[in-house]
């Protein structure tokens, strides 16, 4: 296979009666309508002009339509610019801007975007509409072509535009896949996106969110609980965020299995849910929008820092002054604009190094351990302190509902959600660290697209 769309369509015939997705409204999809669905969209907008090489900016909601344009528009060989969506409507402006799309693709609402940007005004609408008698086009299976355009959170920074070949996702298919294997059928409940078009390759049934990602905090844990039981899934791919939604339920439904990522797995997480579900297996995935996996975890290690785990084999993986390095053929090169590269891009010959930005350390027996962000430790009358070993200490403590730890101009400071009873308890236990400012603060801000990271610029602005 040189393509997941070309996996899809043979997996479309192997699984053809499979139900491939079931979507937030409860209806189920099999294999062969979701290939039937993208066969006429292909065919739609092959005659509206849509040629190999040409963007195409995606706004829609995450359903079948998503799945089934996105593998119409790969076989013509265009490629996909999907905006960050937790960003609203500045991801679509930084996504306009930084691409410049031939081509909108829109349903429903989003279509009215089309109007309100100017700047989508010169690129032509496209809507999934299906032709009846819609015989399938020869796809497009260009390897080294570029099938989707994808955007940072922008948590550290401006986001950066990603590009990704077609040799790219599907060398991330050969990274992941060991980590989803399974001897039987699977349910996956996924909410990352990368994560369907996988499961849609390998021909395994994907429930999708009933719930819109972009407000993960208003979330009900119990209507969480009742989505994973009403569809009987057997295993779920969450961010931390869910996880604790699952905690706070003390339910994790039908679940087998739960892999979790996309921001830091604190101990505390795994050991509630394992307490609520004797047997429930864990899997903690570390990685990146630039490379994703890293390192995964099936237990709970106490040690310095926050363990993650060994390192995938599809990975190579170095420390550099502390800082986690990455290289592999699943790993980002280099981003749409060249000049961005020099933040994070290590050339060594044939070798492009990704600088992830993480501090981290490697234990005797080669398993990773986090420190936390790059720049973020500080130093007390006790030494070199770093976020994630105080972070994950504080979270036992009682009355502690999240915690981070922040450098300000006067000092590091520890910065506290919970119960403001215990502050008196709390600074006398950070004063073990060397920290002697401790602040209460009634919602620590956390990251737009997964709820899982400490948003520090908007903390930090908070505390000033």
């Amino acid at each position: 296979m040189t393509t997941l769309t070309a996996a899809f369509a043979q997996a479309a015939v192997d699984y053809r009666d499979r139900i491939a997705l079931i979507d937030g409204n409860g209806s189920a999809y099999r294999f062969s309508k979701v290939q039937e669905l993208a066969d006429a969209y292909a065919v739609g907008w092959h005659a509206k002009g849509v040629r190999a090489g040409d963007r195409v900016l995606i706004a829609m909601g995450i359903g079948v339509e998503l799945y089934a344009s996105l593998a119409a528009l790969w076989s013509l060989g265009a490629t996909v610019v999907l905006p960050e969506p937790a960003m609203g409507l500045a991801g679509l402006k930084t996504a306009i801007e930084t691409t410049q799309p031939k081509f909108f693709c829109a349903t429903g609402p989003y279509v009215w975007i089309k109007l309100l940007l100017p700047r989508l005004w010169r690129a032509k609408l496209l809507t999934p509409k299906q032709r009846r008698n819609s015989p399938p086009l020869c796809a497009v299976t260009d390897p080294d072509s570029v099938a989707l355009i994808s955007f940072t959170s922008g948590t550290t920074g401006a986001p950066k535009a990603i590009p990704r070949t077609h040799a790219f996702l599907m060398a991330q298919w050969k990274a992941v896949a060991p980590l989803l294997h399974s001897e039987v059928d699977e349910i996956d409940l996924v909410t990352f996106p990368v994560f369907v078009l996988i499961n849609l390759a390998e021909g395994r049934t994907s429930v999708l969110p009933n719930w819109k990602m972009s407000k993960l905090a208003d979330l009900d844990p119990g209507s969480l609980v009742a989505w994973i039981t009403a569809n009987n899934c057997t295993r779920a791919l969450l961010p931390p965020s869910l996880c604790e939604k699952l905690v706070a339920a003390e339910d994790t439904g039908s679940l087998g299995h739960i892999f979790t990522g996309g921001g830091p797995v604190f101990p505390d997480v795994v050991q509630n849910l394992q307490r609520i579900t004797q047997n429930l297996k864990i899997t903690t995935v570390y990685g990146s929008t630039e490379a994703e996996p890293i390192a995964h975890a099936n237990k709970v290690e106490q040690g310095h820092g926050l363990f993650v785990g060994r390192p995938v084999d599809a990975v190579r993986l170095r420390i550099v002054d502390m800082e986690i390095q990455v290289s592999g053929d699943h790993v980002n090169t280099g981003y749409l604009d060249p000049a961005r590269d020099v933040e994070t891009k290590v050339y060594e010959g044939n070798m492009i190094w990704h600088r992830t930005g993480d501090a981290g350390h490697l234990d005797d027996q080669g398993q990773l351990w986090l420190l936390g962000r790059v720049g973020d430790q500080v130093v007390t009358d006790k030494g070199v302190q770093f976020p994630f070993a105080i972070e994950i200490t504080a979270r036992k403590w009682k009355g502690v509902g999240r915690v981070a730890m922040v450098e300000r101009s006067q000092g590091p400071v520890l910065v506290v959600e919970g119960n403001v009873a215990h502050i008196g308890t709390w600074r006398k236990r950070a004063a073990a660290f060397g920290i002697t400012d401790v602040r209460h603060i009634s919602k620590i801000p956390l990251d737009k697209r997964h709820s899982s990271k400490v948003d520090k610029n908007t903390l930090h602005a908070l505390l000033a």
